[in-house]
């Protein structure tokens, strides 16, 4: 199989080397304006039997349309898009090809424990879910600009996993958010700590967390209470936690998102190259981001949302609130 590889950035790189060492490709093809790559060879990347698009994300729309006028089977980095309406001009785009988008969570053993134990009802009924995702150091500016703010870049990891493990759609939002660091954020119309509380179809209550100043390391987890026990995801051996009693994880903290989730990035291409359905599909893409929307929307106004708001947008891709 030739594949071919769009971006050599942090997450491209690492790509390079597991599609280069992956039992299936025969041939790696490599593109990137500016970097190189010990990996593959330079060339037209759509030259080949499947495409890896890891580019910065204002070009992702633009590449998967391409991907799909080419009948190529794509695997993108999230998002699809900065905006509802254009996601949804991809989704229509790739109507009949298949396309893999990358929430990498999915693929990570704990959060995969974590939804067996629920349908298999070793939890019982579900009765409440907490999130957070924490980094350790703030992006640098010029990223927090074009990021699309800590709902839209960060959280919708955390909205995408939610509805994954649940098997539940999220019906209303109460987000906030304050600024403890660097003017940027602000200036950006961001927030660096986040909160909010979600409703699930089922009224389950779901709690949510986030920083870009964790100091204590990387820090994601999800914790999942049924009327049987609670599990949670991502308290491990490196988890960037100490408890006020003395107990303290073994290992180091995770410094970062690509040491936490290596595995899983690693499983995430690999189901893309050997599967024959989207493991996580452009559909699932867009729910994820009503839900950040949604956020979004509640923070900025200071209301709860509900999503239905955020699936009528204007002709600029803004949520039509009523």
């Amino acid at each position: 199989m030739r594949v071919g590889l769009l971006g050599l950035g942090r997450i491209g790189a690492f790509h390079a080397a597991t599609l280069a060492a992956h039992p299936l490709v025969d041939e790696l093809v490599v593109a990137d304006p500016i970097r190189t790559s010990p990996y593959g060879r330079p060339g037209d990347p759509f030259d080949a039997d499947a495409v890896v698009i890891a580019t910065p994300t204002g070009t992702h729309a633009e590449l998967l349309i391409e991907a799909c006028r080419r009948g190529i089977p794509a695997f993108c980095e999230k998002p699809v898009a900065g905006d509802v309406e254009r996601t949804r001009e991809v989704l229509e785009a790739a109507r009949g090809n298949r396309v893999q988008i990358g929430f990498q969570r999915r693929f990570d053993a704990g959060y995969a424990a974590l939804a067996r134990a629920l349908r298999d009802g070793e939890l019982g009924e579900l009765q409440r879910v907490h999130l957070i995702t924490a980094d350790p150091a703030p992006p640098p500016p010029e990223y927090i600009r074009l990021s699309g703010g800590i709902y839209r870049d960060c959280h919708i990891h955390d909205f995408d996993i939610l509805r994954w493990v649940t098997g539940r759609e999220v019906v209303s939002v109460y987000a906030t958010g304050s600024n403890r660091g660097a003017a940027f954020f602000g200036e950006a119309g961001d927030v660096d700590n986040s909160a909010a509380i979600l409703t699930l179809d089922d009224d389950t209550l779901v709690t949510l967390q986030g920083s870009r100043y964790n100091g204590a390391g990387y820090d994601v987890r999800m914790e999942v209470a049924g009327t049987k026990g609670t599990q949670v995801a991502g308290l491990d051996p490196h988890v960037p936690l100490r408890s006020a009693e003395g107990l303290q994880p073994p290992g180091a903290p995770w410094p970062d998102f690509v040491s936490r989730f290596r595995q899983a990035y690693t499983d995430e291409i690999d189901g893309f190259l050997r599967g024959d359905r989207s493991l996580c599909s452009i559909e699932d893409a867009l729910e994820a981001l009503y839900i950040a929307e949604a956020a979004e929307l509640s923070r900025r106004e200071g209301r709860p949302a509900r999503l239905h708001e955020v699936r009528t947008t204007d002709e600029n891709g803004v949520p039509r609130v009523g």
